[in-house]
């Protein structure tokens, strides 16, 4: 009986494993995370790098206390550290802990994926007939890193991380200890502390005492935190990337392009492309160049601008280092900001 029925039942269709969706499908997932990986592995180097080699003192010593100065700074660091986005996350939490302003962070995060000279000649490269919109590009960034890390200076007083230590936080006594059969030892101590007298006299005594276990010590430190670092925000990077080429492979160009061709409409729309596309900053412009025809200079500056500062695999990434009422924070002021910008530029600029 049990042979008859199993004669009988159907195979099951598979006719859909070798369908034309699900190859685009897996093209867009492969090509997402391998253009993202190489960004992530230098992310979590990076961060690796400044937990075993660079202090707390050495972090509050570099970053300027004058918001404004601030503000430069993280825009200079864009410059020295060519990260994209997904590189960024990784940094910007181990600085955070380490000590740098939150809103110095925010701003290295919105400007130093598009403040970089990878990101300016690959956007001169794709607009040579229109080399204003590389300009206008890298100034408008800076202007919108700027605006929102003077809004989050002025208005967030609390910790905005998921978890660790509340940035500024004094150091705490640390020791490890390691031994092996050579006797190596690896000591840190932090010490702050604070005496008062009643004569008005404050004395405040920092002591910094690092007695390093090798340059074998702190490779094995740098990798051990890249891959902790690693395994952490690659399972964001692979779940937004999946998203992501679900709604590319199953959204019909075609017809959304119609919507774009308002004045703000085109604008907004734009904006949630760049927000499903998910594209690198390096290769983002050659993207909207392909719509030059089609969208004004203005709605194209949007789409160059925001994309490389929120995303949905970079809001999964930042949902991963941040609380959820920060990013929302963050992705409102975004698209306010980049909105209200890219319309004056358009206005001023492309006239």
């Amino acid at each position: 009986m049990f042979i008859l029925i199993f004669r009988q039942k159907q195979p099951p269709d598979l006719s859909w494993i070798g369908s034309e969706e699900l190859q685009n499908f897996k093209t867009l997932f492969i090509s997402i995370v391998l253009e993202a990986l190489p960004f992530v592995l230098l992310g979590v180097l990076v961060s690796a790098m400044l937990q075993m080699f660079v202090s707390e003192q050495t972090i509050r010593k570099w970053v300027p206390k004058n918001p404004v100065l601030g503000v430069l700074f993280a825009c200079a660091l864009g410059i020295v550290f060519p990260l994209c986005e997904c590189g960024m996350i990784p940094v910007i939490r181990r600085l955070i802990l380490k000590g740098m302003p939150v809103y110095t962070a925010v701003v290295f995060i919105l400007a130093g994926p598009i403040i970089n000279p990878v990101v300016y000649a690959s956007t001169f490269m794709a607009f040579r007939t229109r080399p204003e919109i590389a300009y206008s590009r890298m100034a408008l960034a800076f202007l919108v890193a700027a605006t929102i890390g003077l809004l989050v200076y002025r208005f967030v007083r609390t910790n905005p991380l998921r978890a660790g230590l509340k940035y500024g936080a004094a150091p705490v006594h640390t020791h490890n200890h390691a031994h092996e059969h050579g006797h190596e030892y690896g000591h840190t101590h932090h010490h702050h502390t604070a005496h008062g007298h009643d004569h008005g006299h404050t004395h405040d005594h920092s002591h910094t005492h690092a007695h390093g276990p090798g340059w074998r010590g702190r490779l094995s430190g740098v990798l051990g935190h890249a891959s902790d670092e690693f395994f952490d925000m690659g399972k964001y990077l692979i779940f937004g990337a999946m998203l992501t080429a679900l709604i590319q492979t199953f959204m019909s160009r075609e017809s959304l392009v119609s919507i774009g061709e308002g004045t703000v409409s085109s604008h907004l729309f734009m904006m949630g492309f760049a927000y499903v596309l998910s594209l690198c900053s390096t290769s983002d412009a050659f993207v909207a160049s392909s719509f030059a025809t089609t969208f004004s200079a203005g709605s194209l500056l949007t789409f160059l601008v925001f994309g490389p500062m929120l995303d949905m695999k970079s809001t999964l990434m930042l949902l991963s280092a941040f609380r959820a009422k920060f990013v929302l924070l963050l992705t409102g002021l975004l698209v306010i900001v980049t909105l209200i910008g890219s319309l004056l530029f358009e206005r001023i600029f492309f006239q």
